[in-house]
């Protein structure tokens, strides 16, 4: 079972800022996130969309930020559990929890933060009547290992970030990629469309627009998909079919946790630390609600370190916090483990 002080039930930019509070307050977090890798919405639907309203920075790519974040906390060494989604809670005699994934994984932790963004993500599938069938049989909707595509037939369904960017990517890898979109235009970055038309005209990668995949060939796996193309079908043979429309977000089995909701956002108690109705579990970031609530990623990390105060008090109740600015201490002055940790990690890799 994994020990921790804060598990924080979302890998996005909030939950991730509150890794860096936490450190200062010498506080241990553990991330659980749905997604297979960190970043939440900004890496999953626009890691190259430009973010303008985050102080310091006149324009920051969504991705490039999330790559900040991490190398922001990489010093207070968080743990994660990515691909799994949180499942069930429990609360203990001493008022700490147990938070079970849907895979199994336990995590024992003092407090939670719930910042699951808009909540936990599920993939938009196509109406094909019979992909549920084929799903983990050649249907995937998240690439989590690139290399299990090496040397196979791809198709990739959307015209998005994600779509134009893992075709891309895996036209270096399997022997052949096929990117089916709808429409003409595509919504994702200009650079990203330029290369997909560049890679084309090199042979490496097959772009049909407009059409759709409407139907799915084989008999015990994905064999081939038939698309449909000017009013015409055609079936195009296959390893895999990679839909990549987007997520939908849902609060998911946390809406079942006996917390206060309200219209999908959970409701807390913004006049001191984003607590919810049950003491110890917090809602920062854009799943919560309270009055004059705005939905931005710079009013999480507020949240996120008014919370981080109030879960140090919890675990250390009477003991005076006296607030340190880093312009003077610097993060050393917060975290005097950090040098031995750093040693730790250059002496485990010699």
């Amino acid at each position: 079972m994994i020990q921790t002080d804060i598990l924080i039930i979302g890998a996005g930019p909030t939950g991730l800022f509150t890794v860096f509070e936490a450190g200062l307050l010498k506080l241990k977090c553990h991330i659980l996130d749905a997604l297979p890798q960190p970043g939440g919405q900004l890496a999953e639907l626009y890691p190259k969309k430009p973010i303008f309203d985050i102080p310091g920075f006149p324009e920051v790519l969504a991705g490039d930020l999330v790559n900040n974040l991490m190398e922001q906390i990489k010093q207070f060494q968080p743990g994660f559990t990515l691909g799994e989604r949180a499942e069930t809670i429990d609360k203990q005699e001493d008022g700490t929890f147990i938070v079970t994934s849907d895979k199994g994984t336990q995590i024992h932790a003092n407090s939670v933060a719930i910042a699951g963004g808009l909540g936990s993500f599920e993939p938009r599938k196509p109406l094909i009547e019979n992909l549920d069938f084929y799903e983990d049989k050649g249907v995937d909707y998240f690439i989590r290992d690139p290399e299990k595509f090496r040397n196979k037939k791809v198709v990739i369904a959307g015209g998005g970030d994600s779509a134009l960017d893992w075709s891309i990517y895996l036209s270096n890898i399997a022997s052949e990629v096929t990117l089916v979109h709808r429409r003409n235009e595509f919504r994702g970055a200009l650079d990203s469309v330029e290369k997909v038309q560049e890679l084309k005209n090199l042979g490496k990668i097959r772009l049909i627009t407009p059409a759709e995949v409407i139907d799915l060939k084989g008999e015990q796996r994905l064999e081939g998909v038939v698309l449909e193309e000017d009013g015409a079908t055609r079936t195009i043979a296959t390893d895999y079919l990679i839909p990549l429309f987007g997520l939908t977000p849902k609060l998911g089995p946390i809406a079942n946790w006996g917390l206060e909701i309200e219209k999908n956002a959970i409701k807390v108690d913004n006049t001191l630390d984003y607590q919810t109705n049950i003491p110890g579990i917090y809602a920062i970031g854009d799943v919560n609600t309270y009055p004059g609530k705005l939905k931005l990623i710079l009013c999480g990390f507020h949240e996120a370190t008014l919370m981080c105060q109030s879960v140090y008090q919890r675990m250390n109740p009477g003991k005076k916090y006296v607030l340190k600015y880093t312009t003077v201490s610097g993060i050393d002055g917060f975290d005097g483990s950090r040098k031995e940790a750093e040693k730790a990690v250059v002496k485990s890799i010699s």
